[in-house]
């Protein structure tokens, strides 16, 4: 079975699907650990290989190589990728979408924002006329093989929300995302225009959508839910703690014989599993055969 369809039958499944947003290998390497399903979020990998905000600077062939690194690790894990608005051009999008296919991705999320685009949760997004985002999901979906895609929109003016996920809805494409949802009363309205079209919640810390867990969103009709940032948000916090008490303490490392702490056996422990996942053995077992 493919990676798309192997995704496509994770989200039909009863419940809300999760998907954790990691932005460089050692997250997924943790994040592996807990979920079996991944998101490579646009705003975590800005942020860790450009040092750069989530504003249109990620180039394709750099996602692209990351999510072959990402494949390479965790042959059975979901992988969920964000390609922006398809990086402007359409013909560049279809490029991208054929090769993260090829690569192993299990699905990809295209928006409707025009440039200068900005993450799903700040203001001042703007929107494609829709007859031109959809040109573009058309000949994306006309691309694909069996890759799942998710059509988003960013739109914030409120009809313009509900009419425009509801013609996302009626295009092949898999799931609807309207990213930046600010209420419960919200998700219900877009659930009701979008019929039984798969629904996909984005939940990011300090952001404009409501904090709920897979349970609520379960009960109000979601499908899938990404969580973006909380690996790329966790390290912060954890390294500046870190840093702060290296300097504290004048340059000396914390003692390495509590039982939670992180020491080199620790990690080395974890990136090993990332062989073994490559091994035909493991790939077997993960696989169930």
């Amino acid at each position: 079975m493919t990676y798309g369809n192997r995704l496509r039958e994770r989200i039909a499944d009863p419940g809300t699907t999760p998907l954790i947003g990691v932005y460089d290998m050692y997250s997924a390497s943790i994040a592996a650990q807990h979920y079996d399903g991944m998101f490579v979020s646009g705003f975590g990998f800005a942020a860790s290989h450009y040092g750069l905000p989530d504003i249109g600077f990620i180039a394709w062939p750099d996602m692209m190589a990351f999510v072959q690194r990402l494949r390479g690790a965790f042959p059975a894990h979901q992988l969920l990728v964000d390609i922006d608005d398809g990086y402007v051009d359409p013909e560049v999008a279809c490029h991208v979408v054929e090769g993260l296919e090829r690569i192993g991705a299990s699905g990809v999320v295209l928006e409707d924002q025009q440039r200068p685009r900005r993450c799903g949760h700040a203001d001042g997004k703007q929107v494609l006329p829709l007859h031109e985002y959809l040109a573009k999901l058309e000949l994306v979906l006309a691309t694909r093989r069996d890759l799942v895609v998710v059509a988003r929109t960013d739109a914030t003016d409120e009809d313009d929300i509900l009419h425009r996920a509801e013609t996302l809805a009626a295009t092949d494409a898999d799931v609807v995302l309207v990213d930046g949802v600010r209420s419960v009363e919200w998700i219900r309205r877009i659930r009701k225009v979008t019929g039984d079209k798969p629904l996909l919640f984005n939940q990011i810390a300090g952001g404009k959508s409501p904090r709920l867990s897979l349970t609520e969103l379960a009960e109000l009709g979601v499908d899938v839910a990404i969580y973006s940032t909380p690996c790329l948000f966790a390290a912060h916090e954890a390294v500046h703690s870190a840093l702060t008490e290296l300097r504290r303490t004048d340059g000396r490392l914390p003692a390495s014989d509590a039982t939670d702490a992180v020491g080199v056996g620790t990690a080395t422990r974890l990136l090993e599993r990332n062989i073994a996942r490559r091994r035909p053995a493991a790939r077997e077992a993960e696989a169930g055969v």
